[in-house]
């Protein structure tokens, strides 16, 4: 995929070499040619200096060919305008604009556009995070049919199997990790007082699960 990651601070560059790290073709704009400084050495994508609104900025950058773009300048305002103009005249099949200020959102929204608010979301994750709360609901699909729970393994659990303390339901394990690494299901896993296990349950089963792992707050 050949995108064009626009602003190259630190999260320009960290998006940018992540997307190299999975072989894609990244070309990072910024008007500064010291903002470079900040991509990871072994980056080897193409950096073009100059004010992302000029044209031909945007042609060396080869935004007639590209099939995603990043707006990820601390600029709410380029963001969105940037992002628009990639959508409506050059066609990008994929664009998100970075929402730096909260309060510059009604713009994006204006424009249509994909946005991501690191300050929104950060905000409200260590929000979550500062509860002592054992799970917490994380994603509940538009209709509500589909549910997604945190569940983090308090110590009385400690080396059960999980099919030992949920109750009898189908549920699906969507993530598990331990010590913030990534770890196959646990069905067959004793778990360890720590662990997060991400669970969505089907549908018939949906409000016994959630009855239970509510009961387990504070249990």
């Amino acid at each position: 995929m050949r995108v064009i990651v626009v602003g190259c601070g630190r999260l320009g560059a960290e998006l940018a070499h992540r997307l190299f790290q999975r072989g894609h073709d990244v070309t990072v704009i910024d008007q500064v040619d010291a903002a470079f400084d900040n991509l990871h050495p072994l980056f080897r994508g193409r950096t073009v200096e100059g004010e992302v609104l000029n044209q031909e900025v945007l042609h060396r950058a080869g935004i007639e060919h590209a099939d995603a773009l990043a707006a990820a300048t601390n600029s709410d305002t380029l963001n969105a305008v940037v992002a628009h103009v990639a959508r409506t005249v050059y066609h990008v099949p994929h664009v998100v604009a970075r929402n730096f200020n909260p309060h510059w959102r009604p713009v994006h929204e204006a424009f249509g556009l994909q946005a991501v608010s690191s300050t929104t979301w950060g905000a409200q994750r260590i929000e979550e995070m500062l509860y002592e709360a054992e799970v917490r609901p994380v994603w509940s699909s538009g209709d509500g049919m589909v549910d997604l729970y945190e569940f983090v393994v308090p110590e009385r659990f400690q080396g059960r199997l999980l099919r030992e303390i949920l109750p009898e339901v189908p549920y699906v394990v969507v993530a598990f990790t331990r010590a913030g690494q990534p770890m196959p299901p646990p069905y067959e896993t004793p778990l360890e007082a720590g662990d997060v296990i991400y669970l969505s349950p089907a549908t018939e089963g949906r409000e016994t699960l959630r009855r239970w792992l509510t009961s387990q707050q504070g249990a």
